[in-house]
């Protein structure tokens, strides 16, 4: 018996499909720094809050949130206004000394637009200091999306709502590691 796209044989029983052409994919267009940075700009979106809006922190004194990431857990207390950043007591540029986590902690702020406009402090605990940098990040970014429903969309857009729940997986009895078997010896 055959069909259009599914022959069968009659003495095995097996299926066989037929191989199919496929379709050559088109070749993007290239482009420039200038036209991919035009790209980017149109993804990030607009300020969430203008500055002439009420903001939630008029009526309460701060915003508390907490953010986890592996073992570390960063407790923020987000401020309305300009003031001193504050982690454990020290300041941001004193705690996190490289500039990659500076900038992913300040991230949630770029994004929707609220840079000067809010400060934080934050405790931390546990972790090695990318846990505790991706957790601070995951704190302010839930105390941010109180502020505002705006402000929620496009923390939410960008992922920085979702807490990153991958941690090490345990060690398994009779392996070295969690997966690593010992080694193998023929004699």
């Amino acid at each position: 018996m055959v069909t259009k796209e599914i022959t069968k044989k009659a003495t095995s029983g097996k299926v066989f499909k037929k191989p199919r052409v496929l379709k050559q994919k088109k070749a993007l267009p290239k482009r420039s720094a200038e036209q991919i940075l035009e790209i980017h700009k149109e993804n990030v979106a607009e300020p969430a809050v203008k500055a002439e809006e009420k903001h939630l922190l008029s009526k309460h004194r701060y915003i508390f949130a907490t953010g986890r990431r592996k073992t570390a857990v960063a407790n923020v207390r987000l401020f309305n206004g300009k003031g001193e950043i504050a982690i454990n007591k020290k300041p941001l540029k004193e705690y996190f000394r490289f500039g990659f986590y500076q900038d992913e902690i300040t991230r949630p702020f770029e994004l929707t637009g609220l840079v000067g406009h809010y400060h934080f402090t934050a405790s931390i605990n546990g972790g090695g200091l990318h846990a505790q940098a991706t957790a601070l990040r995951h704190g302010i970014s839930l105390a941010l999306s109180q502020v505002s429903p705006e402000v929620r969309k496009v923390l939410k857009k960008n992922g920085f709502l979702t807490r990153d729940d991958r941690k090490k997986e345990r060690k398994k009895p009779g392996l070295k590691r969690a997966r690593r078997a010992p080694q193998w010896a023929k004699r």
